[in-house]
């Protein structure tokens, strides 16, 4: 389909589910613990009860236990492994012959890990205690938990939607960019033989990076629709966002769920974006503060994008966006959180080093802006902001500064908000701009643009002019913000740039398509929707509620298929599946 003939409320957002390390997605949760100190004392009150039912513990300790910090040893994420004691084997053998020929013997040593702090789950959350979770990876078991509660907050359960659409409306786009590599999935298939282990039968397949989507489609859904997942290193969330977009507005599908999950704290992930000196380690970061050996660094505060930093703080994340068609959004009564315009993806082109920024992400960009302005008129840029890749490292505040300075000044935009959540959340891979989405809804609804809050100010290197870095948490009018851009770097060269309305511009937008009849009776069925959103949300926060997990169960066998020349009928599902 032609750029001309986009219309910004074909593709709508009606539902967000998830948990990163600032909580769980569903009732802007997340947002409202990154924007704690901007919140009235009621709203503060009510968060610290809800985490604090999240984690099992103290409301007075539900602050500690959420955003970037020092590892959690008592924690499930670290599945065995010890920060402070990290296991690795030294070669002893003193012949070197032996060595040349693959002969060696090995000790086992330990030693304490460079990087001491990360975005984990909040302290005491168990998430592998939802649902009968043996033998799986974590990052499958975030998957499923993402996506449940995305269903919750949909106001409709996987057997409501059957009942509505046929498998060929629905399609799953989830997955994660390292796959799953703790010892549930790659890394215990690879090591064992190394440890004197057996592999298993799970290894291998729970693994492969495009599970998640199967997981959610064999255990949650039921789904016989589309499925996969678009490997774009840290800019994943956004070609799977692509891959949903370009699918509704084709008319293939109806409804997409799509997302992204990464558990990337295990030892070897960790160590391999350290040896590429890509991470805020405690040395670096005690140079950066002028502290001295005995000294320790805040690592609340190890995430300082836009300021002077020395690296990125890793982090684990899964979120699920239930995406619909215009139509379906009205004849369902489902919420209208905001709409996608369009998502632009370019390569860097030729590259002295893999992982270092290039031109890509200027394309994306300005082909984003571009895109708005076509379709939403002069001067909507200059109520737009934007929530930039911001990964905290000296490369990135310097390169995507310039760009957006020199875009905003291409695009006469005055002065351009420009948010970076990985301060607060730390950088959670494939998953990190699905996490600027959801801060971007919570922004939507809240009003509040959330601040670089843990640096002080803005490092001399970076470019400034058209730009508004806030360090602080920021009241913004709800008509100043109804424009976002959400923008993603991978390494690579994986550059993805993403353009979305507020839920109250997309419904005055989509209240002029339609007749006032037909809009009457979408809010008659969206009263009905939000009433079952409301018991669910209102549930999930005084406890944890079992996920609607479904193994082995119902599963279609041959003989139960209604099977023609035209197509098939599958139990569970209203409608066929024409062929």
């Amino acid at each position: 389909m032609s750029e001309s003939r986009i219309d910004i409320t074909d593709v709508v957002i009606a539902a967000a589910g998830g948990i990163n390390a600032a909580g769980r997605s569903s009732g802007h949760q997340a947002f409202r613990r990154v924007v704690f100190d901007a919140l009235s004392p009621v709203q503060q009150a009510q968060l610290l009860n809800e985490i604090a039912n999240l984690t099992e513990r103290p409301p007075h300790e539900a602050l500690e236990g959420t955003l970037v910090r020092r590892w959690d040893s008592d924690c499930p994420q670290l599945r065995g492994w010890n920060p402070e004691a990290m296991l690795y084997h030294e070669v002893i053998d003193s012949e070197k012959s032996n060595i040349d020929n693959g002969i060696k013997t090995y000790r086992e040593n330990h030693r304490r890990c460079d990087v001491q702090s990360a975005g984990q789950l909040p302290r005491g959350f168990n998430l592998s205690g939802l649902y009968n979770s043996r033998h799986h990876p974590r990052g499958l078991q975030m998957a499923l938990y993402a996506a449940a509660d995305a269903l919750g907050n949909l106001g409709m359960s996987a057997d409501d939607i059957k009942q509505h659409l046929h498998p060929d409306d629905i399609a799953v786009y989830m997955g994660s960019t390292a796959g799953q590599l703790d010892m549930e999935g790659f890394g215990g298939m690879l090591c064992s033989a190394y440890l004197g282990q057996r592999n298993t039968s799970r290894q291998l397949p729970m693994g492969i990076s495009t599970m998640p989507a199967d997981f959610i489609n064999a255990y949650l859904l039921g789904n016989a629709g589309s499925t996969g997942s678009n490997n774009g290193a840290c800019a994943s969330f956004l070609y799977n966002l692509r891959m949903a977009l370009d699918d509704i507005r084709s008319g293939r599908r109806k409804l997409v769920l799509t997302g992204n999950s990464e558990a990337p704290l295990i030892p070897g992930i960790v160590e391999g974006f350290n040896a590429m000196g890509a991470l805020a380690t405690e040395e670096r970061l005690r140079k950066l503060d002028n502290l001295s050996d005995d000294q320790q660094p805040d690592l609340r505060k190890a995430s300082r994008p836009f300021a002077q930093n020395v690296g990125f703080t890793m982090a684990e994340s899964a979120q699920c966006f239930i995406l619909t068609s215009r139509e379906t959004a009205l004849e369902l009564g489902l919420n209208i959180l905001g709409s996608v315009g369009d998502v632009f993806i370019h390569a860097d082109g030729h590259k002295r080093s893999i992982s270092a920024p290039g031109i890509g992400n200027y394309i994306t960009m300005g082909k984003a802006l571009a895109s708005a302005e076509r379709t939403l008129g002069k001067g909507c840029l200059n109520q737009s902001f934007v929530h930039a890749h911001g990964s905290s490292t000296p490369q990135n505040r310097t390169t995507e500064s310039d760009m957006f300075s020199r875009l905003a000044t291409a695009f006469d935009i005055e002065s351009w908000p420009i948010c970076a959540v990985k301060a607060h959340l730390g950088h959670s891979i494939s998953a990190a701009s699905a996490d600027q989405l959801l801060m971007t809804l919570g922004s939507w609804n809240y009003g509040i643009l959330p601040g670089v809050t843990t640096a002080p100010e803005v490092a001399a290197d970076v470019t400034l002019e058209h730009l508004e870095i806030p360090f602080a948490h920021t009241h913004k009018e709800q008509s100043d913000i109804q424009l976002a851009f959400i923008n993603s770097k991978g390494f690579g060269g994986n550059n993805a740039s993403a353009w979305v309305l507020s839920g109250q511009a997309s419904r005055d937008h989509l209240q002029t398509l339609v007749t006032q009849n037909e809009w009457h009776q979408y809010i008659a069925k969206n009263e009905k929707i939000r009433e079952k959103q409301k018991a669910y949300l209102s549930a999930v926060a005084k406890e944890n509620i079992p996920l609607p997990y479904r193994d082995k169960e119902n599963q279609p066998e041959p003989d139960d298929i209604e099977l023609s020349a035209e197509g098939m009928k599958l139990p569970g599902w209203k409608a066929r599946i024409n062929f």
